[in-house]
């Protein structure tokens, strides 16, 4: 399943904004200044936007755990999702950003949809385009792409945009390699103590 690259990137700036937070992908706060802010737009391509300011700093912080939540409603991959809980997370966000969809055409994208104006609060912006593309995997049957890192010492989320749906870790540290090499390791150990290893 190919998502709109709006969706996209909507889904990907979620998972990384709810990452910056601390005890997440790292131990400190990712997203301690307005600095540290611009950074992560700029590094997701949130256009236009003006520089933030100490208030967009603490709105978006405080958004986290409600972006969070589409991830928790979300389940995992062995649990069932509760699909009419994600939809009041989505709703709620929609509501609170006061979301206005209209379509936009910049950046060599194409025709897109943005879901607020660009002079909208920084913060309705983020939370608007994060729910609409909750939204689109609700609406697709497809909210089994929101997960959890695999590695049992990770709290990161991910989304799984991957077309066989094998995205297993995130990509905020080597969770990945670590864990391959941990089973590698464990499986050499195995061998050598089986007769005639």
């Amino acid at each position: 399943m190919l998502f709109a690259h709006d969706t996209t990137t909507a889904l990907v700036l979620a998972a990384n904004l709810v990452n910056t937070a601390p005890g997440r992908a790292a131990a400190a706060e990712a997203i301690a200044d307005a600095a540290a802010l611009d950074a992560f737009l700029d590094a997701h391509d949130v256009a236009p936007h003006r520089r933030a300011s100490s208030e967009d700093v603490a709105a978006v912080q405080a958004l986290r755990p409600r972006l969070l939540a589409a991830w928790t409603a979300a389940g995992d991959p062995a649990g069932a999702a509760d699909v009419a809980r994600l939809a009041a997370v989505v709703n709620d966000l929609l509501d609170d950003a006061d979301a206005r969809p209209w379509l936009t055409d910049h950046g060599g994208f194409g025709w897109h949809l943005h879901v607020t104006k660009p002079d909208a609060p920084l913060v309705h912006r983020i939370a608007a385009q994060a729910a609409f593309a909750f939204a689109d995997l609700v609406r697709l049957a497809e909210t089994d792409r929101l997960r959890r890192c695999a590695a049992p010492d990770c709290q990161a989320v991910l989304v799984d945009l991957s077309r066989n749906r094998s995205r297993l870790y995130c990509d905020t540290g080597n969770c990945g390699n670590r864990q391959h090499v941990a089973a590698y390791r464990a499986r050499r150990t195995i061998s050598k103590s089986a007769p005639g290893g």
